[in-house]
């Protein structure tokens, strides 16, 4: 079951990374919860290297903030830890350029994943670029 569930959570924060507009992930957010599947998101946008630390930081506060995690250590450092292997999944193509997207996190049971999907360029030379970040975290009562 492990690996079918790790595949399921996968497709959800990708879902939610790929949403359009703050209705559709509240639309999301509902429909996955029915399931057991807690999710958030949040858009970023700015230089890829100065902005890693924010965007981990906002992965971190947007599942603290939908109850995705709980403001402890160990929750904390796996939201950080799966960001920033989504991010480095996307670094060769966003070293020295403006990013801008969104990122998704989906959790069931011990599985958090978190999706990016940016944008990545400058002018008019337009690239998209998706990473995936994958941790187990134990399971504690109603998470």
């Amino acid at each position: 079951m492990g690996m079918e569930e790790s595949r399921e959570v996968a497709r959800i924060a990708l879902y939610m990374a790929l949403s359009t507009s703050r209705a559709q992930e509240k639309e999301y957010q509902a429909q996955f919860a029915k399931e057991g599947i807690r999710t958030a998101a949040v858009d970023y946008g700015g230089d890829f290297i100065t902005s890693v630390h924010k965007i981990i930081e906002r992965a971190v506060v947007a599942a603290k903030r939908e109850g995705v995690i709980r403001a402890v250590h160990a929750d904390e450092g796996a939201v950080a830890g799966a960001t920033r292997e989504a991010l480095s999944m996307i670094m060769p193509k966003a070293i020295g350029l403006n990013v801008g997207g969104k990122i998704g996190i989906a959790r069931k049971g011990d599985h958090i994943i978190v999706a990016v999907f940016f944008g990545v360029g400058m002018l008019h030379l337009n690239e998209v670029a998706v990473g995936l970040g994958h941790r187990a975290l134990r399971s504690e009562n109603n998470y």
